[in-house]
């Protein structure tokens, strides 16, 4: 299993995130108990091209210093919603023989939805724990309801598994196995 960190830069990580403290804190100890158990870390960024602000060279471009990559760890950078199309993430996982990706970052609705898609189409098995996913209020939804409609009806069952990040990150040898259906 590898930890995929989506587009946690320092421009889009801001209070207005449904539920940031908690988001903040969730992802912080996936990343760290990933590192102790020599789960491998990787990143991924957004790039919406020049004369953007979320872009090679602007300082929001860069990951947030609360998620900072070790020199170790790999960064792939991306120009559409999935980090599977034409990053080199996808060649890379297949040529480490990877079979789980679990996934964490920004926002539930754009990138990490179509990252989780992706990923089913393409064979992984998913998963996503609880609260290591967020995004903002827009027209339709408010930054809360995305989350649940996301966490809790479109992905769970059908595209990943969502489960605690306890059961991620194997506190609980017995339940992730059985949540990953093993």
């Amino acid at each position: 299993m590898i930890l995929l960190v989506i587009d946690v830069q320092k421009l889009i990580m801001t209070d207005d995130l449904y539920d940031f403290a908690r988001f903040e804190n969730t992802v912080g100890k996936l990343i760290c108990a990933a590192r102790e158990s020599g789960t491998e870390v990787i990143y991924v960024r957004h790039d919406d091209g020049e004369g953007e602000e979320l872009t090679k060279g602007k300082a929001g471009f860069e990951i947030y210093d609360g998620f900072k990559p070790q020199p170790s760890e790999k960064i792939f950078t991306k120009t559409v919603n999935s980090c599977f199309k034409e990053s080199g993430l996808l060649e890379y996982l297949r040529e480490k023989q990877v079979k789980e990706v679990a996934i964490a970052g920004l926002m539930t609705d754009y990138c990490i939805d179509a990252t989780v898609k992706c990923g089913f189409e393409h064979g992984f098995s998913i998963i996503v724990p609880k609260h290591a996913n967020t995004t903002t209020d827009n027209e339709y939804m408010t930054g809360k309801q995305t989350y649940e409609y996301y966490n809790g009806f479109i992905w769970q069952g059908r595209y990943a598994h969502c489960i605690s990040p306890e059961e991620t990150i194997g506190e609980d040898e017995t339940l992730k196995k059985s949540a990953l259906g093993n």
